[in-house]
């Protein structure tokens, strides 16, 4: 059944405004935990209205790249992928990405999950909220590793 889509503009409104504000403050101060903090309740609305086998597996798996994102952040952990999976690259959505750091990683997953998103649904807030998601988590890329972001663009 579909969602219902009363409040659902002023929702996704007030959450491009607060992703908008989280990579603004995270830009100006260069701390990675405010686009990542502020970036939590898109992703929970977004998990809450994908209703799709694929699309709801998607938004399912980035809840659990954040909340894994903010235990490595807070926690301050540095792992190569790299060493784990003997590889440099590996599949996620069926795009390869270049493995690295996990802090990295993660949110270009995430990335990925989101354009999966946007040409799986139909529904026009799901879009909206993959979006945001998109953005936010290249803004996270960008503020964790700089040079990763336009290795990212150049491989994918």
């Amino acid at each position: 059944m579909a969602r219902p889509t009363t409040y659902a503009t002023p929702i996704c409104l007030a959450l491009s405004v607060l992703a908008a504000v989280g990579i603004i403050l995270g830009l100006v101060t260069e701390e990675v935990m405010y686009p990542i903090g502020f970036l939590v309740p898109t992703v929970g609305y977004e998990a809450y209205r994908t209703e799709g086998a694929s699309t709801r597996w998607a938004s399912w798996a980035m809840v659990g790249l954040v909340v894994a994102l903010i235990v490595l952040v807070v926690a301050g952990v540095d792992y190569d992928l790299r060493e784990l999976l003997g590889s440099d690259r590996t599949s996620v959505g069926g795009q390869d990405i270049p493995l690295g750091d996990i802090k990295v990683v993660f949110p270009a997953a995430i990335g990925i999950l989101a354009v999966l998103l946007i040409t799986r649904t139909r529904g026009v807030y799901t879009r909206w909220l993959a979006g945001i998601i998109f953005v936010t988590s290249a803004a996270i890329v960008y503020l964790t590793a700089p040079e990763a972001l336009g290795d990212l663009v150049e491989r994918i």
